[in-house]
């Protein structure tokens, strides 16, 4: 298991899961691509989706 921000360490090291915790609880799943998506556009976007 490995907790970070940071993309360049994902570079280095493929994740299998990736889990995007709010407010204390797991509010997103995915891939690799999930965390390529993160670096993109940031977390706004989650915080928006917990808000509705």
């Amino acid at each position: 298991m490995i907790i970070t921000h940071y993309q360049r360490l994902l570079d280095h090291i493929v994740p299998d899961f990736v889990h995007v915790l709010f407010d204390g609880k797991i509010v997103k799943t995915g891939d690799k691509n999930l965390a390529l998506r993160l670096e993109d556009q940031g977390y706004d976007w989650i915080k928006q989706e917990q808000e509705v």
